[in-house]
C-alpha cells in the first residue's frame, strides 16, 4: 500500500505518459539534454496579473526526488511495462535530478505567455518531473494572484486567509495559506501552515461556543476570563446589535467584534458608533462569511466601517477561474552537440521555441511599461531580465529564502503595476510582445518541420 509520508519526495508523483516516455527514452537509445519551459497560456479573464508563488516546493521536490525500491516494483509490476528492459528500472532506482533551472523569484508579477520555470537536464529527467513542478506552482501562482486582488480591494485593512476548511484537501489549505501571506494577507487561522511556514495565526471563536451556553453574555465573560487581552467576540449568533450591548454593559473591553453574517455595511457601521460612543476606539471590527474582493470593495462602497477582513473560500478554491492552465513545454532538445529548437504548432496550442528570457521595461515614473520574450542569448537595452539561475547540477545555488523577502517582493512589485491593472475588472492588457529574433526563429521551426513532414 502507497503511504503519504514521501509525498513530497516520490517521483511517483507523475502520469503515466511521463513514465512511458522515459521508458521510451531510454530502451530506444534516446539520448538527450532538453530544456523545458512552465508557463501559464493565457490569464483568467478577471486576472489582470499574476503573481509567482509556489518555486520553494519545487525545488525542494527536484532536490529530493527519487524512487523507492518499492515504487520500483509497482512500475515493474504494470502490464504497461511487460516489455520493458531491465535497464529501465535500474535507472529508476537510482534516479536524481541532475539538471539545472532558472525561475522567476517568489512574489513577482508575471503575465501570460512569461516563463515561471525553465528546466534544462537529461530528457528523462526533465519529462519526469512536469506533473510535480506544474502541481507546485499553478496552484500557489493561482492562489497568490486571488490573493493579491483580494489584498488591493481591503485598501489597507488586514486580510486574513481563513480557508482550510473549504480547500479541496489538507495539503491545498496549507500551501494556500503559504501563497495568501506571500500576496500580502496578514495571516491565515491555519495552525499547520503558521508553524510550517513562520505565517501569524489568528482566530477568534465559532458560534458554537455562544450556542453551547445558556446565556450569551456568559459566554462572552467566560472567553474573556480566558483570553483577556486578545478576546474577538462573535455578534451575529442570535442577534448582531442586542450582543453588542450586552458587551457595552458588561463593561469590559474586547480586543475586536466579529460580524460574519447579515447586513456588514450597516451593522459595522452602527457598531463603530456605538465603541466610539463610549471611547472604545481601538477595538477592531473584524468581518467574514464568503467574502471576496467583490464583496469586499461593495462593503466599501457602501460605508462600511471595517477593521480586517477574513476571507476564506475565496483563496484556497477560487470560483473566478478553476486552474490557470499551466503548460510545460519542451523548446530545446540537445543531441551529441547538436542543439535543435522545438515547438509545438497547433493553431490554437502553439508554443514558441528555444530557451527564453522575459525583459521588463519601465517608464520614467518608475512604473513597469511592457515586457518583451526574448531568446535567453539576448540582451534588449534597458530590460531587467525576471528569470534568475536557481539550480545547478541538481543544487540550488543559494539556501532558501524567508517567506517574508517573497513577501516584500511582491508588495513592491504591485507598487510598480499600471494603475489600471489593480482594478477588480478586466483592464487593457499590460503590453507583452515576443522579441524580433524569436519571431524569425519561430519561423524558421515551422519551415523545417513542414520540410521534415
Amino acid at each position: 500500500m502507497s503511504s503519504l509520508a514521501n509525498l513530497e519526495s516520490s517521483a511517483l508523483l507523475t502520469d503515466l505518459y511521463e513514465l512511458t516516455m522515459a521508458a521510451g527514452y531510454l530502451q530506444t537509445g534516446f539520448d538527450a539534454r532538453a530544456t523545458f519551459e512552465l508557463f501559464v497560456r493565457r490569464l483568467p479573464s478577471e486576472r489582470n496579473y499574476l503573481i509567482a508563488a509556489g518555486l520553494e516546493q519545487a525545488l525542494e521536490f527536484l532536490e529530493t526526488v527519487h524512487f523507492s525500491e518499492g515504487e520500483v516494483e509497482f512500475i515493474r509490476r504494470d502490464p504497461m511495462f511487460r516489455h520493458v528492459r531491465g535497464e529501465f528500472f535500474n535507472y529508476l532506482s537510482r534516479f536524481r535530478f541532475t539538471g539545472e533551472v532558472s525561475a522567476v523569484p517568489e512574489g513577482s508579477v508575471i503575465f501570460a505567455n512569461e516563463p515561471l520555470l525553465r528546466v534544462t537536464a537529461p530528457i528523462i529527467e526533465a519529462q519526469l518531473l512536469e506533473t510535480r513542478l506544474l502541481a507546485a506552482i499553478n496552484f500557489q501562482t493561482m492562489i497568490a494572484s486571488r490573493a493579491a486582488r483580494v489584498v488591493t480591494a481591503a485598501k489597507g485593512r488586514p486580510v486574513v486567509e481563513f480557508g482550510a476548511r473549504r480547500a479541496h484537501g489538507a495539503e491545498a489549505g496549507i500551501f494556500a495559506a503559504r501563497a495568501s501571506f506571500i500576496a500580502g494577507c496578514a495571516g491565515t487561522s491555519n495552525v499547520f501552515a503558521s508553524r510550517l511556514f513562520g505565517i501569524p495565526a489568528y482566530g477568534t471563536q465559532a458560534h458554537s461556543w455562544i450556542m453551547a451556553f445558556e446565556d450569551e453574555s456568559q459566554a462572552f465573560d467566560r472567553f474573556l476570563d480566558v483570553f483577556p487581552e486578545q478576546a474577538t467576540l462573535l455578534l451575529d449568533t442570535y442577534d448582531v446589535r442586542a450582543a453588542l450591548k450586552k458587551v457595552i454593559a458588561r463593561g469590559r473591553k474586547p480586543a475586536g467584534v466579529r460580524l460574519d453574517s447579515g447586513d456588514m455595511a450597516a451593522d459595522s457601521r452602527w457598531a463603530r458608533r456605538q465603541l466610539d460612543r463610549i471611547g472604545w476606539r481601538d477595538v477592531q471590527i473584524f468581518v467574514s462569511g464568503d467574502l471576496d474582493e467583490h464583496k469586499i470593495a461593495a462593503l466599501f462602497r457602501r460605508g462600511a466601517q471595517i477593521s480586517a477582513f477574513g476571507v476564506g473560500s475565496a483563496l484556497v478554491a477560487p470560483t473566478d477561474t478553476r486552474n490557470l492552465s499551466m503548460i510545460y513545454k519542451l523548446v530545446e532538445v540537445e543531441r551529441a552537440g547538436k542543439i535543435r529548437e522545438a515547438a509545438k504548432l497547433s493553431e490554437s496550442k502553439s508554443t514558441y521555441p528555444g530557451r527564453k528570457q522575459v525583459f521588463r521595461f519601465s517608464g520614467a515614473s518608475g512604473k513597469w511599461k511592457s515586457d518583451v520574450i526574448a531568446l535567453d542569448s539576448e540582451s534588449p537595452a534597458g530590460g531587467a531580465p525576471l528569470l534568475v539561475p536557481v539550480m545547478r547540477n541538481g543544487k540550488r545555488l543559494a539556501p532558501p529564502e524567508r517567506l517574508t523577502v517573497a513577501r516584500d517582493r511582491c508588495a513592491e512589485s504591485i507598487k510598480h503595476l499600471p494603475p489600471r491593472l489593480l482594478s477588480l475588472v478586466p483592464a487593457p492588457p499590460y503590453p507583452v510582445r515576443h522579441s524580433k529574433q524569436l519571431r524569425t526563429l519561430l519561423q524558421q521551426v515551422r519551415r523545417r518541420i513542414r520540410k521534415a513532414q
